[in-house]
């Protein structure tokens, strides 16, 4: 009968290296792309170390960049790195770990002179069209820290070069690792990692002195604006699970400012970039009368606190989205983007074949990196030129590397300025727990790095894992869990499924298992009700946190009765037991965070106030597995860049 549904027993391959990279993102690729220099570095003084890169997917196009993007969003050039750090700073609301957002500012560029080198076609200023970037030529800026590029295929040519570097031997692709172990004779030392094919009926147990774990952000914990026909439609990718944070949290990795998230206002309904139109092309952004609501609603930014972080035109993120939730609570949506104002300007002084070229640019702004946005506009007869398209603030996602700061709380570098001890502990890039290190969306309190600075912490993070593998080349990993009861655990929804199925005659519908599809559904309902997704404006309140922890905990005793009737939804049964768990901090966060750091984001509406004397601190969280319990704490934030 398990034959099937193509279940027998499965193969288990255990494998020991010395650095395991968990993830085929910008980050890991960074990872894989710089590590091979410094293990052959390590041989020269005799040690050979082993690296493996494991990826769920594979990697020409996984991660967050898989379709594509239009621009390269942080690159300093003529800029200085400590000015990346007050803008970072400025747009998430004055709480940054500042020693990291200054590592990835000074050593961003080299990375994207090397995507140039390879391949990646960057636009460059008249007259600069044959030079490089690192031959001094001037690019198209779109906004101070953003480059235009061609990159419909971006992912592609940096997975190619962290392929060349690594060894097609050293990759395994299409393996979902679900969960970290840590050692037997140190509970807080990472030893190993276990999961499985999502292609092959097999089973992968990994041993190592240390490993990245690089595997994105977390979507679909909150329901989508996309329902129904338009299921699976968002803004990051939908592969992306929390699987960063609730495999570190789960061995005992602090994470800080989960209480962020990112709403990125876009193109309704494609999720279509907005950042070409309104910083290259100029496009303005109006409410339903045609007025300009920013200007309308200036004065709101002066209350609750929230002026401090606005400079002139300069405001966070978030706070773009607070003036464009405003018009829409006051009835004055739906909020447009001026698109056909916006290209009669630009084609003023044009000639028929230069309109011609920016119309093709316009289309190619989405055709690189978001063509459901393109597909949307076809369908509904949008000619972009010719009529305005209704912007939308979407579901709330969690992340690390666009405008948003949650994550894990790491180690930094140890020669910038002014650092205070409890920024660095150990080796650059390293959590709480020894030897388990994290990049890209992974690291908490540093945002704004994109896909170029998570890239470039991948390959900070690379250098890292080197030298603890080589200050620990005797130390041998046991893993405290057997390999037996790890397979057991894996394979926990196939026996759900298996034991049960003939309970009922539909297999779908059963007292003894949830589909995961069903337990996603009950998971992003609660997360939209209770912990302020888009069906309560981003609002929510003690007492509605407070039913979202008793819902999510009944959840987390679903959670072990998920079935999976094939490869595919034991694939999914993961994703989601991991989103739950980040689900959980986050909901954990904002209930202890008592203020509205972020409005635009959510909103307390039982502390409105942004409270810098009591609340301008990091929130750091723990879990403790064995009781199931979260532990939170307010940690001191440092300035170290002057303003």
């Amino acid at each position: 009968m398990t034959d099937e549904y193509g279940f027998g027993n499965p193969e288990i391959i255990e494998e020991e290296v010395d650095i395991l990279l968990i993830g085929g993102g910008m980050a890991a690729c960074g990872a894989g792309f710089e590590i091979m220099q410094w293990i052959e570095e390590a041989r020269k003084q005799g040690v050979d170390l082993k690296v493996k890169l494991v990826d769920k997917a594979a990697m020409d196009r996984s991660g967050a960049v898989a379709q594509g993007l239009s621009a390269i969003n942080t690159y300093m050039g003529e800029n200085d790195p400590s000015d990346y750090v007050r803008y970072v700073r400025q747009d998430l609301m004055g709480i940054v770990r500042e020693d990291l957002v200054f590592d990835v500012g000074r050593h961003v560029d080299d990375s994207v002179h090397n995507f140039e080198k390879w391949g990646l076609p960057i636009w460059k200023q008249p007259g600069d069209e044959g030079k490089s970037l690192a031959e001094g030529g001037k690019p198209v800026r779109s906004g101070r820290w953003q480059i235009m590029i061609n990159g419909e295929s971006y992912k592609w040519i940096v997975a190619e070069a962290a392929k060349k570097s690594l060894g097609l031997e050293n990759i395994q692709e299409r393996v979902f690792i679900i969960r970290l172990v840590t050692d037997k004779n140190d509970p807080t030392r990472i030893a190993g990692a276990a999961g499985f094919s999502v292609r092959d009926h097999k089973l992968y147990i990994y041993r190592f002195k240390c490993c990245l774990m690089a595997a994105g952000g977390a979507v679909n914990v909150f329901r989508p604006r996309s329902v129904g026909e338009g299921t699976g439609r968002a803004w990051y990718p939908v592969w992306n699970a929390g699987s960063t944070y609730a495999m570190a949290a789960e061995v005992g990795a602090e994470l800080t400012l989960m209480e962020n998230r990112f709403v990125p206002a876009r193109f309704k309904d494609g999720y279509g970039p907005v950042g070409a139109w309104f910083l290259l092309f100029k496009a303005q952004a109006m409410n339903a009368a045609g007025e300009d609501y920013q200007t309308r609603n200036a004065d709101l930014l002066q209350k609750n606190g929230y002026g401090k972080y606005v400079k002139g035109h300069a405001m966070g993120t978030c706070l773009r989205n607070h003036l464009m939730m405003h018009e829409m609570k006051e009835g004055r949506g739906p909020i447009f983007m001026d698109t056909p104002t916006a290209m009669k300007n630009l084609a003023a002084n044009m000639t028929p074949r230069e309109i011609k070229h920016l119309e093709a640019e316009a289309w190619e702004d989405f055709l690189d990196m978001t063509i459901g946005q393109c597909g949307v506009w076809a369908g509904e007869n949008i000619e972009p030129d010719k009529e305005m398209s209704e912007l939308m603030p979407t579901e709330p996602y969690l992340l690390g590397s666009h405008a948003g700061c949650a994550g894990i709380w790491c180690s930094g570098p140890d020669d910038v300025p002014g650092t205070p001890d409890h920024y660095h502990w150990g080796y650059n890039r390293m959590t709480t727990v020894k030897g388990l290190f994290t990049a890209g969306d992974g690291v908490g309190a540093s945002g704004h790095k994109f896909s170029s600075g998570s890239f470039t912490e991948g390959r900070i993070a690379a250098k890292a894992l080197v030298k603890f593998a080589m200050d620990n080349r005797d130390w041998k990993p046991e893993m405290e869990r057997s390999v037996d009861d790890l397979v057991q655990e894996i394979y926990r929804p196939v026996r759900n499924f298996l034991e049960h199925k003939d309970y009922t005659t539909a297999i779908d519908i059963n007292p003894h298992y949830i589909t995961p599809k069903m337990f996603q559904f009950r998971l992003q309902k609660v997360m939209d009700e209770y912990v302020a997704g888009v069906s309560t404006m981003y609002q929510t309140n003690a007492a509605m946190l407070k039913v979202a922890e008793k819902k999510l905990d009944m959840l987390r005793e679903d959670s072990l009765k998920m079935r999976a009737k094939d490869l595919h939804e034991l694939l999914r049964a993961w994703e989601n037991y991991h989103r739950l768990f980040a689900a959980f901090a986050h909901m954990k966060h904002i209930q202890f965070r008592e203020e509205t750091r972020y409005p635009g984001y959510y909103y307390r509406t039982d502390h409105l106030d942004l409270d810098d004397d009591n609340w301008r601190c990091f929130v750091n969280s723990t879990y403790d597995r064995d009781t199931g319990e979260w532990s939170l704490k307010k940690v001191d934030w440092k300035q170290l860049v002057k303003e």
